[in-house]
């Protein structure tokens, strides 16, 4: 298992390697200023539609300090803006600006494309299979953070 372990470390490593500039090419393309970060966020809104700051926070995974910064970056690049909540006088909503869906739906266009050239070197089969094994580390993983959440201050941290 310790070999297996090995080559999916490595394995790992070089996909997060490769998709780094595989990101930046796309965003060149695309004569756009966006990080991971900021793609992912837009995404959750859209798939929210409108979502409150700890909602946005949650589905990205983030404390709610660096979704309200990843948001300050949208909402200056008028891609995305913050409305108050309409019973909740301290919240506030975030939704897509018109320009905001024009940037996603160009971002996914050109994803589906490179992906589409990527798994042309596997059959559908394969592809099915790949993603159905994606779908199920993800669902491990969130459960592993779920059963095992971070702590401030972990045993096992360097001093």
């Amino acid at each position: 298992m310790s070999e297996l372990a090995d080559r999916l470390t490595g394995s790992w490593r070089e996909l997060r390697r490769a998709a780094r500039p595989l990101r930046e090419r796309l965003a060149a393309e695309l004569g756009i200023r966006l990080d991971e970060s900021q793609v992912d966020a837009l995404e959750v809104i859209r798939t929210l539609g409108r979502a409150r700051m700890q909602e946005l926070a949650l589905a990205l995974r983030v404390d709610a300090s660096t979704a309200t910064r990843t948001v300050d970056r949208l909402v200056s690049s008028g891609l995305a803006e913050r409305a108050p909540h309409a019973t909740d006088g301290r919240g506030t909503i975030v939704s897509l600006t018109s320009a905001g869906q024009r940037t996603l739906a160009l971002v996914d266009e050109r994803r589906r494309e490179a992906l589409l050239r990527v798994f042309d070197y596997f059959t559908p089969a394969e592809v099915e299979q790949l993603v159905s094994l994606l779908e199920r580390l993800v669902v491990s993983v969130d459960r592993e953070l779920e059963e095992r959440p971070a702590s401030v201050e972990s045993s096992d941290a360097p001093r």
